[in-house]
């Protein structure tokens, strides 16, 4: 009888690593998009603070929050670094 060695398992390749460059433009891109939500947390509240409020001026503070989550949310991404 021969004994024949099976060869050891493949080793698992190494985490994806991003481009330092890409890292910092997710974070610049992301600053840039929490201006939007800090003037609608700026007129949001002269807004409540105010007798009548316009649901047009209302619809574009929600949507300055969105925007602001959105960066919140990329600057998140870029320092987390990518998924395994």
């Amino acid at each position: 009888m021969s004994n024949i060695e099976t060869p050891p398992p493949p080793l698992p390749p190494p985490p994806a690593q991003r481009d330092g460059c890409l890292t910092a433009l997710m974070v610049i891109v992301g600053v840039v998009l929490l201006l939007p939500g800090l003037c609608a947390i700026i007129f949001g509240v002269g807004n409540l603070s105010s007798s009548s409020s316009d649901p047009l001026i209302t619809m574009l503070i929600l949507l300055g929050l969105a925007i602001g989550v959105g960066g919140i949310l990329l600057i998140r991404a870029a320092i987390r670094g990518p998924k395994a």
